[in-house]
C-alpha cells in the first residue's frame, strides 16, 4: 500500500498541473469514454423492454459483474506491465492514475461558469453550466446558475477525486479501474426512469456502496479547506451541516461533500430544479442559509476545492512516509 500512495501523490501533482489536455484526447479514446462505450452496447444488447422486471434486473446484474470483471482483469494486465517495465512502468502507472483523476478538470468546467457570466451574463453562466450539470438551464437564474456550479464542484469532488484515489490506494490499479467502470455505469444506466429502473439496478446500489467512505471523506476535506480558507467558524458550519443535512440529499452520498460546501459558504444548495422539462421537488441542504448566491461564490468555492485538494495530498502524503 505505501508504494501505492506514493505513486498515488504523484498522480495528484500531476493531473493538478497538467489535467485532461484536449490535445491529447481529440487524438485518442479517453477510457471513460471506451468504459462507456462498453456500457452502451450492453444497455443495447441485453436491456429488452419487453423482458420482465425481474429478467431485466438479472441480466443488469450479470452485465455489470461482466463490465466490473473486464476492468479488474485490465488493472491486473498493467500491474504486470508496469512491472516488466521496471522504472518506466511506474511513471506509466502514475500516468494512469493521473487519468482517472479529475481535480484540474473540475475546476477548469467550473471556472468557466465565473467566465461565462464575465463574458456573456446569463446566458453565458448557463452555457457554461450546462456542460456540467443535467438540470435545465434555461430555468436557471444568476442564483440558480451559480448554485448549480456549486453543488456540481462539491459532488464531483467526491466521485471525481476522492473516490478514484481511495479505492486506488486501497486496491491499486484494478480498484481504480473497477470504480470508474462502476461510477460510469452508475451515470449511464444508474436511473430511475423506465428503461433503467431494473437493468441499472445493480449499478446504482454498487456505486452507493462503493462511493460511502469517500462522500464523507470528502466532506470532511471540504470542511477542512474551509477552515484554511474561511476560519474555523465556516469549518464548524460545513461540519454540522454535512452530519445534519447530508440524509435530505436525494442520494446517499453525494448530500454529504454539497452540505459541507453549503455550510462552509453559507448558501442553501439543492432544492427543486428542473430536469427534462418537469419540476424535481427536493429539500434544500442549509435551507437557512443565504440563496442569493453569484459568481463571486463560485470563486470561494474553487478555493475551498483547491484547499481541499491540497488537504488529500497532504494525508496521502503523511500516510506514505507513516505505514
Amino acid at each position: 500500500m505505501t508504494g501505492h500512495l506514493t505513486l498515488l501523490l504523484a498522480a495528484l501533482v500531476l493531473d493538478r498541473i497538467v489535467g485532461d489536455p484536449n490535445w491529447l484526447w481529440r487524438r485518442l479514446s479517453h477510457p471513460v469514454v471506451i468504459f462507456g462505450n462498453l456500457i452502451g452496447w450492453a444497455d443495447r444488447r441485453f436491456n429488452r423492454l419487453d423482458d420482465s422486471n425481474s429478467s431485466r434486473r438479472q441480466k443488469g446484474t450479470t452485465a455489470i459483474v461482466l463490465l466490473l470483471a473486464l476492468a479488474a482483469i485490465t488493472g491486473l494486465a498493467l500491474d504486470w506491465l508496469v512491472g516488466v517495465l521496471g522504472l518506466p512502468g511506474l511513471a506509466l502507472e502514475v500516468v494512469v492514475v493521473a487519468v482517472f483523476l479529475a481535480q484540474k478538470s473540475l475546476a477548469d468546467h467550473v471556472a468557466a461558469v465565473v467566465e461565462g457570466f464575465r463574458e456573456d451574463g446569463l446566458e453565458g453562466g448557463r452555457k457554461a453550466v450546462s456542460m456540467i450539470v443535467g438540470r435545465d438551464p434555461e430555468t436557471l437564474d444568476d442564483a440558480g446558475v451559480s448554485r448549480a456550479a456549486i453543488e456540481s464542484l462539491s459532488e464531483n469532488f467526491s466521485d471525481g477525486v476522492v473516490a478514484p484515489a481511495f479505492w486506488y490506494a486501497l486496491l491499486g490499479l484494478p480498484g481504480l479501474l473497477a470504480y470508474k467502470m462502476l461510477n460510469t455505469a452508475d451515470s449511464m444506466i444508474g436511473h430511475l426512469n423506465e428503461r433503467h429502473r431494473d437493468f441499472g439496478r445493480a449499478a446504482a446500489l454498487l456505486d452507493d456502496a462503493a462511493n460511502w467512505p469517500a462522500s464523507r471523506l470528502s466532506a470532511a476535506l471540504i470542511a477542512t479547506g474551509a477552515g484554511i480558507v474561511k476560519g474555523t467558524v465556516a469549518m464548524k458550519r460545513g461540519i454540522a451541516t454535512a452530519l445534519s443535512d447530508s440524509g435530505l440529499h436525494r442520494s446517499p452520498n453525494a448530500g454529504w461533500p454539497e452540505a459541507a460546501m453549503a455550510g462552509a459558504l453559507d448558501l442553501a444548495l439543492a432544492g427543486p430544479r428542473h430536469y427534462g422539462g418537469e419540476l424535481v421537488m427536493e429539500a434544500s441542504l442549509n435551507a437557512a442559509g443565504r440563496r442569493q448566491a453569484g459568481a463571486a461564490d463560485i470563486g470561494s468555492a474553487l478555493v475551498i476545492f483547491q484547499r481541499s485538494c491540497d488537504c488529500l495530498a497532504l494525508a496521502v502524503f503523511l500516510l506514505a512516509i507513516t505505514l
